[in-house]
């Protein structure tokens, strides 16, 4: 019986994918994917048997991939970014439920809390909360009460997946929760395609954040009470005394 490696492949580069996600790579035989992620390393692994789904069928993915690894071959599930930050390493152990076989490898990568907060500056230096937008798989309402919360503690809040074709106006509303507790003029920054070709960083005012363009390639980013612009970047200090 073979392996189920869930792999981090980081936000997209071949230079911000660990060397663990590499090696487990090159050593399964099938790699599993979302067709966008696959479409990221399959020029850099040709040699192997790749399957995909679509967006929303997850579950088939994961089941696929169980199966396959039952087989004699180790297999790779891909995730962008992090395996197991909104990533596939949870339903793969909630599908195998109790049983030891096959065997399941987590290999972490680089989230994009990280890889965009480096594209930013250092907004995250400090305690910081993130959140997903999305509300496919958790209601709005509960959402809502994580950003309000998370704006009450004064912490540094990353949003993922900020807007979609089918949630044009999410990033709007999260703004206007935090308005209430926020001031307008709260450095945030957006790190848009982290990692792929046409990265770029913004930063902005929460107020102006309200009505930018961001999509699905989007991260943003709102500071704290002590974030600041320092030289063009959004920097959240650590809070050293010596400073």
């Amino acid at each position: 019986m073979g392996k189920l490696y869930v792999v981090g492949i980081g936000p997209g580069s071949r230079e911000d994918m660990t060397l663990r996600a590499d090696r487990a790579l090159r050593g399964c035989g099938v790699i599993v994917g979302y067709h966008v992620y696959v479409d990221l390393i399959k020029n850099d692994y040709p040699d192997k048997e790749y399957l995909t789904t679509p967006m929303t069928r997850e579950a088939d993915r994961c089941r696929m991939a169980l199966e396959r690894a039952r087989g004699a071959e180790d297999v790779a599930m891909i995730c962008s970014g992090d395996s197991g930050i909104y990533g596939m390493a949870a339903l793969i152990y909630e599908l195998r439920g109790n049983d030891a076989l096959p065997e399941i490898v987590v290999i972490p990568g680089l989230t994009a809390a990280c890889s965009g907060a480096a594209v930013l500056g250092a907004p995250l230096t400090h305690d910081f909360a993130v959140i997903s937008l999305s509300d496919r798989l958790t209601p709005w309402e509960t959402i809502e009460k994580r950003l309000d919360a998370a704006a009450a503690a004064d912490l540094s809040i990353v949003l993922y997946n900020p807007v979609s074709h089918g949630r044009p106006d999410h990033l709007r509303r999260a703004c206007d929760i935090l308005l209430r507790r926020l001031p307008e003029d709260r450095p945030c920054g957006i790190a848009r395609n982290i990692g792929r070709e046409g990265e770029s960083g913004t930063t902005l005012t929460l107020a102006r954040l309200r009505d930018a363009e961001a999509d699905m390639f989007c991260t943003v980013f709102i500071g704290n009470s002590s974030t600041a612009l320092i030289g063009g970047k959004l920097v959240t200090p650590r809070g050293y005394r010596d400073v």
